[in-house]
């Protein structure tokens, strides 16, 4: 009877379970750009690409991954991180190979416009990412 109730009085989830936001960040260490979608709920699909040297030589490392954060629409402080996907990495001294990835990141504020991370993953690998985020909130969630 008491669900019926709250139904009846214009009950509604939590607006953070609904946070829809669509994010671009730049890693300042291992220079990566990367894109990512919310879709609401915990979860994180990004694509990112990173530059670098692999044994002296010019590498590129291109990744998909599924993240889930556990706490997405925090507006202070910081919030943990994770997720597995796959990558593609290449040198121009070595042939390309691609690798099933693993990461684990802290990030700021992640119910905010802006913010730090830092990110520690594994793909064929140790690689370490630290940059800027910037997300696209909804006008709802901004106000």
């Amino acid at each position: 009877m008491l669900a019926l109730t709250g139904v009846g009085a214009g009950w509604k989830p939590a607006r953070a379970q609904r946070l829809t936001v669509t994010e671009a960040g730049a890693g300042f260490y291992g220079a990566e750009l990367g894109v990512a979608r919310r879709p609401g709920g915990v979860g994180r699909f990004a694509l990112t690409a990173a530059g670098g040297s692999y044994e002296g030589a010019s590498g590129l490392r291109i990744a998909a991954s599924a993240q889930f954060l556990l706490n997405p629409g925090d507006r202070t402080g910081t919030s943990l991180y994770g997720g597995v996907g796959i990558a593609f990495a290449a040198a121009t001294s070595e042939r390309g190979a691609g690798y099933l990835t693993a990461l684990v990141g802290l990030e700021s504020a992640p119910g905010r416009a802006a913010g730090w991370y830092a990110e520690l993953g594994l793909a064929g690998g140790v690689r370490v990412s630290a940059g800027r985020r910037w997300r696209r909130l909804p006008s709802w969630w901004v106000r």
